[in-house]
């Protein structure tokens, strides 16, 4: 194998293919991506029998072959070269790489003790790619990071016609964006649900081409599922999570509401900041809302303390609630919009925060719901 391919368009495909690789694999070959040249194209490919990763990149091709290399050093070193044109080759049992006169060695595996990728599952529609990037992080954000509850780490897909819609909770707060996209199957109706991390990587890495991503899906036992995302010339697939018991989070959201306010996404985001400063790890910050105003408090050790009021338009009986700072920051900074309406019950129950408007209607299409933390004053 030799072949000569520009660095940035190397670099890019490297990082893209061992961002998915696993810490800790079970065999040392599943820490590789595979380097392989046909026809004045190479494909760096990345599988470790959960999640593959594949892209195709135009290169200068003078012997067809392939290589199998540490993915995560590949990366480092790519990501590193002088913008010059890269010269590999595989010779015996190294990789020769060339970039101006920056020269590196690298150790082979074995290309036969590579796991052949699985082939996309059967198209099931396309969505449009930027707006899928941006509903994904809308909705991965309220997905678990306990590895000890699988279920809580993945994003639930709900295809129904035209409507696709992602679910998503840590059983403190719960996510969902609704959005139309473009079904093969006009009459579809499939739930999937998908590691959070893996459709948030794929998500963010496929927005920038632009144009369609296309999604297909294939069902089967526990565990034998699997989905797949493709855009340019970038593709991946993923084993779905076991969503057979997945709670029906949707009734979480209230039916109505008592109290309702409007106010600034980015004056809250950083008076929320300023004011948490104080407030240990376990401690909520309060919001206090009037027909005057919302005031937001927090307190910590040693008698620590910080306040800070703000715009408000307010409705309702006064009302005082307390969140986790984060957890409500991540809830605003994922909203795409000016102003946030935030909805409540009472202090004890659920709130809902939604897009708005200039004309304080809720834009549709996603909610964010937040767990209170009772506070005694």
């Amino acid at each position: 194998m030799k072949f000569r391919v520009e660095r940035d368009a190397l670099a890019e495909a490297v990082a893209w293919t061992a961002k998915s690789l696993p810490n800790r694999p079970s065999v040392p070959v599943l820490a590789g991506v595979m380097l392989r040249v046909t026809d004045g194209n190479l494909q760096v490919s990345g599988f470790d029998y959960e999640v593959s990763s594949q892209v195709t990149v135009e290169v200068q091709g003078d012997a067809d072959g392939a290589a199998l290399v540490s993915g995560r050093l590949l990366a480092e070193i790519t990501k590193a070269l002088p913008a010059k044109p890269v010269d590999i080759a595989a010779v015996g049992a190294h990789l020769e790489l060339v970039c101006g006169s920056a020269r590196f060695t690298l150790p082979t595996m074995p290309v036969e003790d590579y796991p052949t990728l699985p082939e996309m599952p059967e198209s099931a529609g396309t969505v449009d790619a930027a707006g899928f990037a941006a509903a994904v992080a809308q909705v991965a954000v309220a997905a678990g990071r306990d590895e000890t509850l699988p279920m809580m780490t993945g994003v639930r897909i709900e295809l129904s016609g035209s409507t696709l819609a992602m679910l998503a909770t840590d059983r403190y707060r719960l996510a969902l964006r609704e959005m139309e996209w473009n079904p093969d199957d006009p009459e579809i109706s499939i739930n999937a649900l998908v590691p959070a991390r893996t459709l948030h990587d794929t998500a963010k890495a496929l927005g920038p081409l632009g144009g369609q991503v296309t999604m297909a899906l294939s069902q089967g036992g526990a565990g034998e599922g699997m989905i797949g995302f493709s855009g340019g010339t970038r593709r991946t697939t993923s084993r779905l999570l076991d969503g057979a018991n997945y709670p029906p989070v949707r009734s979480l959201f209230p039916a109505n509401h008592n109290a309702e306010a409007r106010v600034p996404v980015a004056t809250l985001i950083e008076v929320v900041k300023r004011v948490a400063l104080v407030a240990e790890r376990t401690t909520p910050v309060l919001l206090s809302f009037s027909a005057d105003g919302l005031v937001v408090e927090a307190g910590g050790t040693e008698e620590a303390r910080a306040s800070e009021a703000m715009e408000a338009t307010f409705t309702g009986d006064p009302l005082t609630i307390g969140f986790n700072p984060q957890y409500l920051i991540d809830g605003l900074t994922n909203l795409g919009a000016q102003h946030a309406l935030l909805r409540f019950v009472d202090a004890f129950k659920p709130a809902v925060i939604s897009p708005a408007g200039e004309d304080g209607e809720v834009i549709p299409g996603y909610r964010y719901l937040i767990m209170p933390i009772r506070v005694s004053r």
